[in-house]
């Protein structure tokens, strides 16, 4: 099925603003071939964001001949957003411009198993708030690694941060009275992936993250496949064993825990690769110093993902594989095993299938769940519901102002 008229253009209104907020003005002309749509629709795109007083209108561009191409530029202090990674014993916080452009950041310790979590969480969201910028809040938006029941209601079970039908997304909206988007954290890179990455031009495409944790994300015919019950993606607990180390999910066998960065340190330490005591940086140094105990314990968890994730493209059959998360500081020495596995198992007209290994920065996640606010303006399902409403209307009014 070909992606909608209405996904497509939810898509390229949100790239319209990433374009114009990371490369500066620009004509329509422009915006159309750089985002690989016909005029006529730039031209329909371009007129509803100027309407909308996101967009406005500058000075002609210089021409050799014929009519002057008038530029397109972002509205000043067109809005801004909140993105929140929690994890179990740190939150990242990010402040983003309606372009997705990161303002400033920063990193707090936090143990989310405590009885007083979504509490303390709370109070540091609005902390970090009181020291933004005077544009206008337009949300926040939250990333757990864990299932959602839907981002405008915000339910959580993760078994990461110990959290069982926790309803975050009301408590926060109730402590800070704002909009609240929370999705699972790699749903939230796909988002922002489709908005300002390498999912632009595909409608069809897989985000795996490799890191503490194993995780995916499928966006098909533009839209991130969520499943029942928003547990879609759970690459990290596909069985690849009969046996095996226990995960945190409770079973045995999962891909998770024969290739997390605890289950890499375990193994380099059982192969005498790695001494007690040193972790996941001392093991990819030893690699990077060409010692074949760490290199190979790399490509073992190469081989098993590469092995695996051919059968999830076999699936859902893909353009497009993302990676990403904070394992691709060691993709030099995973791809060993990765690629020759993955292309092995793939049938013959998919192994040409493009692997595309983005560069990571310690904001990344939670960037991603900021993107979840910045596309909630353009969004066709309903599936942010009020929270969407509310974030729409902040947006209307910001640009009334304008």
């Amino acid at each position: 099925m070909a992606i909608s008229s209405t996904e497509r253009t939810d898509v390229n209104r949100s790239a319209i603003l990433a374009h114009l907020g990371a490369s500066g003005p620009a004509s329509r002309a422009e915006l159309a071939r750089t985002l690989s749509v016909s005029p006529a629709l730039m031209t329909q795109l371009t007129r509803e964001l100027i309407s909308d007083g996101l967009v406005v209108e500058l000075e002609s561009a210089p021409s050799s001949g014929g009519r002057p191409a008038r530029l397109l530029g972002l509205v000043a202090g067109g809005g801004r957003a909140i993105g929140i990674k929690v994890v179990a014993d740190h939150i990242a916080f990010v402040e983003v411009g309606i372009d997705g452009r990161v303002l400033r950041s920063q990193s707090e310790p936090f143990d989310a198993a405590a009885a007083t979590s979504l509490a303390e969480l709370a109070e540091r969201i609005r902390n970090f708030i009181d020291g933004g910028a005077d544009a206008p809040l337009l949300g926040v938006g939250v990333g757990v690694p864990g299932s959602v029941d839907l981002p405008g209601s915000g339910v959580v079970d993760a078994p990461q941060l110990d959290w069982v039908q926790v309803p975050i997304g009301e408590s926060l909206r109730r402590s800070l009275g704002l909009p609240v988007i929370v999705e699972n954290n790699v749903n939230a890179l796909a988002a922002a992936e489709r908005l300002f990455g390498l999912g632009r031009t595909a409608a069809n495409f897989l985000v795996v993250t490799i890191g503490t944790g194993v995780g995916a994300a499928v966006v098909a015919n533009g839209r991130i496949m969520r499943g029942a019950s928003g547990g879609a993606g759970e690459l990290g607990h596909f069985p690849v064993a009969d046996e095996g180390p226990a995960c945190r999910c409770g079973n045995r066998g999962c891909l998770e825990a024969h290739i997390s960065e605890d289950a890499l340190v375990s193994a380099g330490r059982e192969r005498g690769a790695l001494p007690a005591g040193a972790g996941i940086a001392e093991l990819l140094a030893a690699a990077d110093r060409g010692e074949s105990g760490a290199i190979g314990v790399f490509e073992d968890a190469g081989r098993l993902l590469g092995r695996t994730l051919a059968g999830v493209v076999q699936v859902v059959d893909p353009a497009l594989v993302i990676v990403l998360g904070e394992g691709t500081a060691a993709w030099a020495h995973w791809s060993g095993g990765f690629e020759p596995a993955f292309r092995a198992h793939l049938m013959a007209r998919r192994r040409s299938i493009p692997v595309e290994v983005e560069r990571w920065q310690d904001d990344s996640w939670a960037q991603g769940a900021a993107a979840l606010v910045l596309a909630t303006p353009f969004e066709s399902e309903g599936l942010t519901g009020d929270q969407g409403r509310l974030i729409r209307a902040r947006l209307v009014e910001q640009a009334a102002r304008a």
